[in-house]
């Protein structure tokens, strides 16, 4: 995917909205990092913090961030890529209320029921025990509920949009299964799935099953080494260092991989099943969030 990074007319809203750049991989005990994932399918899009531009024509599956940002409530409105303003937007406007020494990633992404929301996920950047990672799964697609299954018993259940659930395990490669809510007969898998020692995985299932156009991103925060791994308390940030790329240290990243489309398909075999089942496809209150 390609990166998205915003210059020019945006970084004058930045510099009045009082943004600073911070070095990769830091978090201030006093400011929030806040990342920004477009995933609404086939709708670029605008986004306006506090009534200013800050993200010019979003493009679907793009990550922006940190922006490194004052604790307190800001309002985030998004709009078609054609507005002039924040007057009219698709999404919102919601209030965000950020805590500092807080990463947090703001999705915009389908419900359930497959309508425009939003939902703010708080990362965990909790340093890992040594020689572990974290891995955690976010459902942000319009698509029904998995399992997720390890040595044929479930360790994630019922995991539905706009939620996610997350584990803590040691670095290396573990044998997973997916399978549709409800059910220990496994629709993928099982399937080796890679985990890195001090960095939060983070695996989104975007788009609609309906629309055939479901997608992943993984976002990853690095910096969690428990000493002496040599990574001093409350960093977070991008896993690889992407160096500066027009405004101050700001970088984006969507990486594909193995992990990833382990999730995707597993989303997708687990709503092939459901529907299966049940000719009738429930709407979710929590995709409403």
């Amino acid at each position: 995917m390609r990166r998205t990074l915003i210059a020019g007319t945006a970084a004058g809203c930045i510099a009045a909205l009082g943004l600073v750049a911070t070095p990769a991989n830091a978090i201030s005990p006093t400011t929030a990092d806040l990342y920004v994932l477009h995933a609404v399918p086939d709708t670029p899009v605008d986004v306006y913090v506090n009534g200013a531009l800050t993200l010019d024509d979003f493009q679907p599956g793009d990550l922006a961030g940190p922006l490194d940002l004052p604790a307190g409530s800001y309002s985030v409105a998004i709009t078609a890529a054609t507005a002039t303003d924040a007057s009219a937007p698709v999404i919102g406007p919601i209030d965000l209320v950020l805590a500092a020494g807080t990463s947090y990633t703001a999705v915009a992404h389908l419900s359930a029921a497959g309508a425009p929301t939003a939902t703010l996920f708080t990362n965990d950047i909790a340093k890992t025990a040594p020689g572990q990672g974290r891995l955690t799964v976010r459902h942000v697609a319009a698509a029904p509920s998995v399992d997720v299954l390890a040595g044929g018993a479930p360790v994630i259940t019922a995991l539905t949009n706009p939620n996610e659930a997350k584990l803590d395990l040691p670095a290396g490669t573990i044998s997973a299964a997916v399978a549709a809510t409800g059910t220990t007969t496994p629709v993928l898998g099982p399937t080796d799935v890679a985990v890195q020692e001090g960095v939060n995985t983070i695996v989104y299932a975007w788009g609609s099953l309906e629309d055939e156009n479901l997608a992943v991103a993984v976002q990853t925060i690095g910096g969690l080494h428990t000493p002496p791994a040599g990574v001093p308390a409350g960093e977070a940030g991008l896993a690889a260092d992407n160096g500066p790329v027009g405004l101050g240290t700001w970088s984006s990243s969507v990486l594909w991989g193995s992990t990833g489309l382990l999730i995707l398909a597993a989303f997708a075999g687990a709503a092939v099943l459901a529907r299966r089942a049940a000719p009738v496809r429930s709407r979710s209150a929590d995709g409403d969030r």
